[in-house]
């Protein structure tokens, strides 16, 4: 896997249309803080077929796409419930089961929302999928990927102002990946 090309593809693609994607990742944000995170996953669905469509036909990004995939609410409230008990119960153990399980969860379930808004797959067929594809080929890049894409967040999670700055460019990557992946080349390259 060409890691610099989905790297240098996603910073172009990000400050290329950074305005909308900003305002996307602020809108998502502050909805998933109002509704006390409820619709955190379905709004970043919408995200990430926003950034799909983006990579894919240069289309811009816009606000109301985050809404765009509510028909997955119910699907993603309740896979995001059972992951949250799940990790919750292994940081009651101990913190390092706990910690396992978050790096389990994110690394099988990475590739899910887009599956689930490109593909239409369910939350199962999803996760599934998503499993093959990171373990399909070269286990070594999809720890990568994931480790790439962890850290872009994690860095500008730090800060807020950062946080507006690498949700894009972390999506934007993954979005990337996702195409190589699935074998969907995007039209538009940078």
């Amino acid at each position: 896997m060409d890691f610099k090309w989905h790297i240098e593809t996603a910073w172009k693609l990000t400050f290329s249309n950074i305005v909308p994607l900003i305002l996307m990742t602020l809108v998502m944000t502050v909805v998933s803080g109002f509704t006390f995170g409820i619709l955190g996953p379905v709004t970043m669905a919408g995200y990430i077929q926003s950034v799909l469509l983006m990579l894919r036909e240069g289309r811009e990004p816009k606000i109301q796409d985050i809404f765009s995939q509510m028909r997955l609410f119910f699907p993603l409230f309740g896979f995001v419930f059972l992951a949250f008990i799940a990790i919750m119960i292994g940081f009651l153990v101990l913190f390092l089961p706990g910690f396992l399980i978050v790096v389990a969860v994110t690394f099988c379930c990475i590739y899910m929302l887009p599956l689930m808004t490109d593909k239409g797959l369910g939350v199962v067929d999803a996760v599934k999928e998503s499993y093959r594809m990171a373990v399909k080929g070269q286990v070594l890049d999809h720890v990568v990927v994931v480790v790439l894409y962890m850290g872009i967040i994690a860095l500008g999670g730090s800060v807020f102002i950062g946080f507006l700055f690498s949700c894009p460019l972390a999506n934007v990557f993954l979005a990337s990946v996702y195409n190589e992946k699935t074998g969907a080349v995007p039209e538009i390259r940078p």
